[in-house]
């Protein structure tokens, strides 16, 4: 038995080593929710003291609070409410992120969803210290991955606006009209339910459009933020990094041969791609093969 628990969990670890990074993002959040879940059944069945859980991970609106529960501000984003809440949001990155990454790089993705995050927050957080329509309210925490999602969704929207895309019961649509809807939805439901979570989606899509359109002119306002997410990542990383040696000069030399001799072979990938990009933007995603949607996904992979 302990030997096939172990050959489970190594099975799950390959698994997830094969997943993208949307992928990964989505099976984080899910096995979350099923714990979060499975703990709140075992609770009620035994009638045991519920523990607030939420407590520790939600985003709460007072800065006081804040200030003593930091994580708070990345930790939001990969807890629900319910079944129909990590539902939608977990389609929409899925589906966002299928277009992404044929533009932008797995790092950038992590970017995008992180910085969304903390932009729906410090917004939720403000929209309760500053509006009239706040005061006097009681406790309110934020949790939910809409932020994060929208800033995907509106940051490739916002990158091939006019990419055309066939949803059912609707043909073909244009993909800015698909997140324009979703803004719009936000907006419209502020009066109605939920204003400060619906206030946060609406931080989340604007760091996602000024990230995009940032990018064209050629600054990376995530520079930052990636240089200290691979700060921390090295802190846990189980092999020290190579101390810098004088005799790696050789070894730099017979790199540099071994491209130079490769780069017809990354010429005419890049020459491929492009004639992919061009397919799409004349006749859209869907009208891409099989091969050339997998030849895309692969070559998104490794752009930096």
């Amino acid at each position: 038995k302990p030997l096939g628990l172990m050959r489970a969990i190594t099975d799950l670890k390959l698994k997830y080593s094969r997943l993208n990074i949307a992928e990964k993002l989505i099976a984080i959040n899910v096995v979350v929710f099923i714990f979060v879940f499975v703990l709140r059944t075992v609770g009620f069945l035994m009638q045991a003291p519920q523990t607030p859980l939420l407590d520790w991970f939600a985003f709460p609106k007072d800065v006081d609070e804040f200030i003593f529960k930091p994580w708070t501000l990345i930790t939001y984003a990969f807890f629900h409410s319910g079944l129909w809440h990590i539902l939608g949001n977990m389609l929409i990155l899925f589906y966002a992120s299928q277009y992404f990454l044929n533009y932008f790089s797995p790092k950038r993705l992590l970017n995008y969803y992180f910085l969304g995050a903390i932009c729906g927050a410090l917004v939720f957080m403000l929209s309760y210290n500053v509006f009239p329509a706040f005061q006097g309210q009681g406790r309110s925490t934020l949790i939910g991955a809409s932020a994060a999602v929208m800033a995907v969704l509106v940051g490739i929207a916002t990158h091939i606006p006019h990419m055309r895309i066939r949803l059912m019961f609707l043909g073909s649509i244009k993909f800015w009209w698909i997140a324009a809807f979703l803004v719009v939805i936000d907006v419209i439901q502020i009066p109605l339910n939920n204003p400060g979570g619906h206030l946060a989606h609406l931080g989340g899509a604007l760091l996602g459009y000024i990230y995009t359109k940032q990018l064209a002119k050629g600054n990376d306002i995530g520079s930052g933020f990636e240089k200290l997410a691979d700060w921390v990542s090295g802190l846990f990383s189980k092999t020290p990094r190579e101390k810098k040696s004088p005799l790696k000069t050789v070894h730099k030399t017979k790199r540099s041969k071994a491209t130079t001799a490769k780069k017809p072979k990354k010429d005419d990938q890049q020459k491929k791609v492009d004639a992919i990009l061009d397919k799409i933007s004349k006749s859209g995603y869907d009208s891409l093969t099989k091969a050339e949607k997998d030849f895309l996904f692969n070559a998104g992979k490794d752009n930096i």
